[in-house]
């Protein structure tokens, strides 16, 4: 049995023990949270910003058209009765190409035939009274005044004769305006009436493409449109064949914009190629000179901080990144144009923005593997 002082002695020796012990355990949670907290290292994706070019390019997507396009129409009102050709059927001059019904004008023939025999036998009549007048007047049986007044009447028939005969002619006219004719060869693009439909002088009713030369009609807005002057040398590409690239020249600019779609419609002159057909879709690709200098970036570079756009940009020697604000000068299909932020050489994070930090660490991708920003979208 253990006495009172043995167990008095053996008390502080216990306490100890816990003391110690929860000393122990505290050192190792606090060595064990240390060794979760490690340095994170993100790899990014980056782009080198590189020299601003001297010019930069401007493309606009447009149709293949013919230089001379003839809305053809009658040139008499009337109700179409035949329609003799198709689109894309190819036509000569002569070619009849439609018909309207010339029964009215055919009767106006008939009438102004009858008009101008009317009009000869007046002139007949009047023939005969003038001379009676000139014999009476000869003998001294009639007075000058009756002589002057049949000879007026005689002009008159003449007068009334040779207006008989124009109208006649113009009827005949209007017979021959009731077939529409093709004035030049070319080939049909659009038929805008049809059998049955009464249309009026004038009124389109077939489109001819004349042949000859083709030009590509584009649409461009108004902060371009300067760049676009008469003579300027561009570059056509199609889509029906990568291969064939050839030059054209701007040969009209529309002296202004159009109400609803606010850009100017450029007419651009193509080289004779018969691989070139109408209806073709080309792009119209110009160099113009790059007044404001700006570098490119990919859409996905660019961030927003308290309302400003911003990147993140690398720094090569401690591989942090850090925010920059930047001045954007317009969106295009490349990426974003940047005019003040950035520096030839700078190396922007081009992916994950929404992860990055004030000094973050960052791994960045070998120099070989390091895009160059140089205007085109990093995909």
């Amino acid at each position: 049995m253990f006495s009172l002082k043995t167990l008095s002695h053996r008390m502080p020796s216990v306490a100890s023990l816990v003391l110690v012990s929860a000393v122990g355990i505290g050192l190792s949670a606090c060595s064990e949270e240390k060794a979760e907290v490690k340095e994170v290292i993100r790899p990014v994706k980056v782009v080198e910003i590189a020299r601003a070019g001297d010019t930069r390019k401007l493309d606009y997507s447009g149709s293949v058209k013919a230089r001379t396009e003839m809305n053809l129409g009658f040139r008499v009102a009337g109700k179409i009765t035949e329609r003799l050709v198709d689109i894309g059927d190819r036509v000569t001059p002569g070619d009849a190409l439609a018909r309207i019904d010339a029964t009215d004008y055919q009767l106006a023939v008939k009438t102004a035939e009858a008009n101008l025999a009317a009009a000869e036998r007046g002139v007949e009549t009047a023939d005969l009274a003038n001379k009676r007048a000139e014999q009476l007047f000869d003998k001294s049986v009639a007075p000058k005044s009756q002589l002057e007044q049949a000879a007026l009447s005689h002009d008159q028939a003449i007068s009334q004769r040779d207006a008989a005969l124009s109208a006649l002619d113009q009827a005949k006219n209007q017979v021959s305006y009731t077939d529409l004719k093709a004035g030049q060869n070319g080939i049909v693009t659009a038929i805008n009436a049809d059998v049955g439909q009464v249309v009026g002088s004038g009124t389109p009713v077939v489109t001819v493409a004349v042949d000859g030369e083709k030009e590509v009609q584009i649409a461009v807005p108004e902060n371009d449109i300067a760049e676009f002057k008469p003579g300027k040398t561009v570059k056509a590409s199609f889509w029906a064949d990568d291969k064939l690239v050839l030059d054209g020249k701007v040969r009209e600019v529309s002296g202004s914009a159009d109400q609803q779609s606010r850009t100017f419609a450029v007419r651009v002159s193509l080289p004779n190629d018969p691989r070139v057909l109408l209806g073709m879709t080309a792009t119209i690709e110009a160099d113009i000179s790059n007044g404001n200098s700006y570098v490119s970036i990919p859409l996905s570079a660019l961030a927003e901080k308290a309302g400003k756009q911003m990147v993140w940009t690398v720094d090569r020697d401690t591989a942090t990144v850090h925010g920059r604000d930047i001045k954007v000068a317009d969106f295009t299909g490349d990426g974003v144009h940047v005019t003040e932020g950035l520096d030839t050489g700078d190396l922007v994070v081009a992916a994950g923005t929404q992860f990055m930090s004030e000094n973050l660490k960052v791994k960045v991708p070998d120099q070989q593997s390091a895009l160059a920003a140089t205007g085109q979208t990093v995909r």
